[in-house]
């Protein structure tokens, strides 16, 4: 699957992705390494090779290269998504949140954490979104809000709200950006109920998360929120 990575690479793109995806020193990507892939060829890759085995995801996963990383939690979607059987849902999420270490970047979050850590919580006890929510690391607290995505399309917004609440004071940007975003993906279920939320909420949280959560609002609702 290395092979494929790099034959498919676009060195012109690297740059740009770099700057993009903040890798300098200090960043919150630092060290991450691009080669410059497109994500419609990833997606191919994924269909290629959808049957590949974990102990081969998990070299991916183990690359510095992010492309790399970004087909294996692919790959590990659309595995969960043809798996036939709870058994192998299972070994899917646990292997997913065992090396949640490595899904290192708000992309590789964001296009897997409702797919596999939302799907198969669904059903079952959330608490360990809350153990993620409350870890210091930041992409294990950013798959717990993002996996509340596959909550909200099935119609419950209730654990969102919970995350939510857990990362209302987070320190980082990521996050705020996350949490607002989910937050305004509730509004499309039940702005009641997010406008009950932000009620006691809204003057302590993040200005990003704020503007994030409202942006859909009328605007002179958002003037309302946003005075100081």
């Amino acid at each position: 699957m290395l092979r494929a990575l790099h034959k498919s690479a676009e060195p012109a793109r690297v740059t740009v992705l770099q700057g993009f995806f903040k890798t300098g020193p200090g960043e919150y990507g630092e060290g991450d390494r691009f080669i410059g892939i497109r994500l419609p060829v990833l997606r191919s890759l994924v269909r290629t090779f959808q049957a590949a085995e974990l102990k081969e995801i998990e070299k991916l996963l183990a690359s510095p290269i992010h492309e790399a990383r970004l087909l294996a939690v692919l790959l590990l979607v659309r595995q969960y998504q043809l798996a036939r059987e709870d058994g192998a849902r299972r070994r899917i999420y646990e292997f997913y949140v065992s090396r949640a270490a490595r899904i290192n970047n708000w992309d590789l979050v964001d296009v897997s954490a409702p797919g596999v850590v939302g799907r198969w919580l669904f059903e079952r006890s959330r608490a360990p979104l809350r153990r993620l929510a409350r870890s210091r690391n930041l992409w294990e607290r950013r798959i717990a809000i993002l996996a509340t995505h596959y909550f909200i399309r099935q119609g419950d917004v209730d654990e969102t709200f919970r995350i939510a609440d857990i990362l209302l004071r987070d320190p980082h940007d990521l996050i705020h950006k996350a949490v607002g975003w989910m937050l305004r993906e509730t509004g499309r279920r039940d702005p009641r109920r997010l406008r009950a939320f932000l009620a006691t909420r809204h003057d302590r949280m993040p200005r990003t998360m704020l503007r994030y959560a409202i942006e859909r609002f009328p605007e002179k609702e958002r003037r309302t929120y946003l005075r100081p």
